[in-house]
């Protein structure tokens, strides 16, 4: 197969008469590609041989926001009126900023500068639906101009409007009909991982994310939550590709470099497997009813009389409490003995071993507002991917189960640290509740 010739980025910056959609095109099919690291080299030349001004200037911006450097692309393009494609990517720019009303209007500036009319269009709407006004963009969307309904983005932008609304089926159906229309729509393959990990498709979930990552610019939460579910599923060396790279592009992301902090010290743990099936083992051989072996019938009614139904049941009594039992002599303890030593146990060595969770609450004791409280599901929380795989291996599903639980409890769970741990706590905290021992 014959590889694919090169990019020629410094000429397609710097030498090219102009610089169009067909030029930006190839500028992402560059920083997709094998030739990142140059386009970030050019660009940062260009940036300071421009001097901030003229056509160089808006190249080096569209090159900025291609390799997601949100910020210094504004600086660079924000005061452009006549080059449509100059004002479209600021636009684009602001709304990675969180600046929806100044996108909107840069948007229609980039129409009227010449850029695509209908895509402008399309990307305002979005823009109003994120500054919170659901029902001035559905009416936005349906004023798009002719030929809006045959473009990607506009199923994209009515999955959006749909997921507000809560109409999820509606919304993926959507969403997957932007895919269709075109595979690599960054943010609709985004939006459609984020519903599959919610539902713990999380082998769907990294295609779609990997596959959100293949065109700029890259999203920052799709590198994010690409690299916990990485992490999630024991592919430490890609999670930590996924959370530098974050950080290469905001070397102060707080969250990513927690997360790194975090994958470094699971690099640093060691995994006994031999050690893990033992104690599986160990778990299946106490959880042994009594009425498995062969005893007399005296020792047997006796340890029913006692509450004694398993072989972990006898690891967690004393002798003395075995010799009180009605009936129970000298002759039964030493045939209990006999017993727990042919599977290397003995009686009582398990007491005191692992403290006990904190009682049930009940239910019926609480006030109607407490009871919808510790019923309310833990998915509510809207957690991290890494915080709510903990939650599903401890089997906790609703408030009350998560509150019983201490710190230290959380923290046994496989892959979960420090970060979540906040996380969980910040959570609560804004529903007035804690942790156990907190």
């Amino acid at each position: 197969m014959k590889l694919a010739e090169p990019i020629d980025i410094r000429g397609l910056l710097r030498t090219s008469p102009s610089f169009g959609t067909d030029e930006v095109r190839t500028m992402c099919e560059a920083v997709s590609g094998t030739q990142i690291t140059e386009v970030r080299q050019e660009v940062d030349v260009l940036v300071e041989e421009s001097g901030g001004a003229g056509q160089m200037a808006i190249r080096a911006g569209i090159g900025l926001q291609l390799l997601g450097r949100h910020a210094e692309a504004h600086a660079l393009l924000g005061s452009l009126t006549d080059d449509g494609v100059g004002v479209f990517y600021d636009a684009c720019a602001l709304v990675s900023l969180g600046e929806q009303v100044l996108a909107g209007e840069r948007f229609e500036q980039a129409a009227a500068a010449g850029y695509d009319e209908v895509e402008c269009a399309l990307r305002r709407v979005g823009t109003i639906r994120s500054d919170g006004r659901l029902s001035d963009a559905e009416t936005a969307i349906k004023a798009a101009p002719k030929g809006s309904t045959a473009r990607a983005e506009y199923s994209y932008q009515m999955g959006c409007i749909l997921a507000d609304q809560c109409n999820t089926a509606a919304a993926v159906e959507s969403f997957e009909r932007a895919i269709d229309m075109d595979p690599h729509h960054s943010r609709a393959l985004f939006n459609l991982a984020q519903e599959n990990a919610r539902h713990g498709n999380d082998d769907e979930a990294i295609r779609l994310y990997e596959q959100s990552l293949s065109r700029p610019p890259q999203h920052l939460g799709a590198l994010l939550n690409l690299g916990l579910l990485y992490e999630d599923s024991e592919n430490y060396s890609a999670a930590e590709f996924c959370f530098r790279r974050v950080l290469a592009t905001d070397p102060n992301h707080s969250r990513a470099r927690l997360y790194l902090k975090d994958i470094e010290a699971t690099a640093d743990m060691y995994y006994d497997e031999d050690l893990a099936k033992e104690e599986t083992r160990m778990q299946q051989l106490l959880s042994r009813p009594v009425t498995d072996f062969e005893l007399t019938v005296r020792s047997r009614n006796c340890l029913e009389g006692i509450g004694v139904t398993s072989l972990g049941d006898l690891t967690q009594v004393t002798e003395m409490e075995l010799l009180s039992g009605k009936n129970f002599g000298e002759t039964s303890l030493v045939e209990i003995r006999e017993l727990l030593t042919l599977h290397g146990l003995s009686i009582g060595e398990n007491i005191n071993k692992e403290p006990e969770l904190e009682p049930a609450i009940v239910v019926s004791d609480l006030s109607p507002e407490e009871r919808a409280m510790v019923e309310k599901p833990v998915s509510d929380l809207n957690l991290s991917v890494r915080a709510r795989k903990c939650m599903a291996r401890l089997g906790i599903t609703q408030m009350g189960d998560l509150v019983r639980r201490t710190p230290d409890e959380l923290l046994s769970s496989k892959n979960f640290g420090v970060t979540s741990l906040n996380e969980i706590r910040k959570k609560l905290d804004e529903l007035n509740l804690r942790l156990r021992n907190d």
